[in-house]
């Protein structure tokens, strides 16, 4: 198990310096990110793979994201994000198995995104048309030997497992963002490994709190300042034989001073949560 961080992909250029700046600081894992379809060409993926390879880092998932608006709260959100929204729908999907294409190219089998408040009325007739749009992804991605990660936050656990169920694929996973149900208002993720933990494939360790009124999300903190209880969450992750990397994610200004500070700060005090649960030293 490796303690690493997430790092943007929005052009082969800026890449280097972003790695090169782990690689200094000890960190030998990372989640790419990338919301650029443009990015995503056949001949860049030779040079992204080069690079990972030159700083020695291992990206464990592709989070890929997608075209059209996107809003992060409860209002908007509701019909700007994901493959939730019928209009944005096919361009979504095709993004998703574009991105998926790119990540296979370079080696990474989980692709991760988040998609949209899901009904969690099993009778609306978006959640069936939604599940159809989630298959056709899926089975994309199955052809290149391929996971589709939810990433937590707008769906309850229990409607992420019924989607799961109507999907059906055999390579559906989570990318579990410790803070993300508690900023959505949820659930929180000690809880929630009740109901999803068996398909739990990566990780982004984040903190914050819950949401004060019913329009904005809860506040991100600092990791160890805000409601995630890391060590309930290690503990049950242990107990579901996790062994996956834990991927730190800090929503400040990317490759920033403060960012960074704030990523081993996180990085110290989770491996002496990790430690003492697991009962290993964690390589970080």
């Amino acid at each position: 198990m490796r303690i690493g961080t997430c790092v943007g992909l929005d052009s082969v250029e800026h890449l280097e310096q972003k790695l090169k700046t782990l690689q200094e600081h000890g960190i030998e894992v990372c989640q790419l990110i990338s919301w650029e379809p443009s990015v995503w060409k056949a001949d860049n993926a030779p040079k992204v793979k080069e690079l990972l390879e030159k700083y020695q880092i291992t990206a464990t998932a592709f989070w890929c994201g997608w075209e059209g608006p996107l809003v992060w709260d409860f209002y908007d959100g509701q019909i700007t994000l994901g493959l939730v929204p019928p209009e944005y729908r096919q361009m979504r999907i095709q993004n998703l198995c574009d991105g998926a294409d790119f990540a296979c190219k370079l080696g990474i089998t989980d692709v991760v995104t988040h998609m949209g408040f899901i009904p969690e009325n099993p009778n609306d007739p978006n959640f069936n048309t939604f599940c159809v749009a989630v298959r056709t992804v899926a089975e994309h991605l199955k052809k290149n030997g391929q996971y589709l990660l939810f990433e937590t936050g707008q769906e309850t656990p229990v409607t992420m497992l019924r989607c799961f169920e109507k999907v059906g694929t055999d390579n559906l996973g989570v990318n579990l963002d410790t803070a993300n149900l508690i900023l959505y208002g949820k659930a929180n993720p000690v809880d929630a490994l009740d109901v999803f933990g068996k398909y739990v494939r990566n990780l982004h360790a984040k903190d914050g709190r819950y949401p004060v009124n019913g329009h904005d999300l809860g506040m991100e903190t600092p990791i160890g300042q805000g409601k995630v209880d890391f060590y309930g969450v290690f503990q049950g992750l242990r107990e579901l034989g996790y062994q996956g990397d834990v991927i730190i994610e800090r929503e400040l200004a990317e490759n920033s001073q403060e960012q960074m500070q704030g990523i081993l700060d996180a990085r110290n005090y989770l491996q002496g949560i990790i430690n003492e649960v697991y009962g290993e030293d964690v390589k970080c």
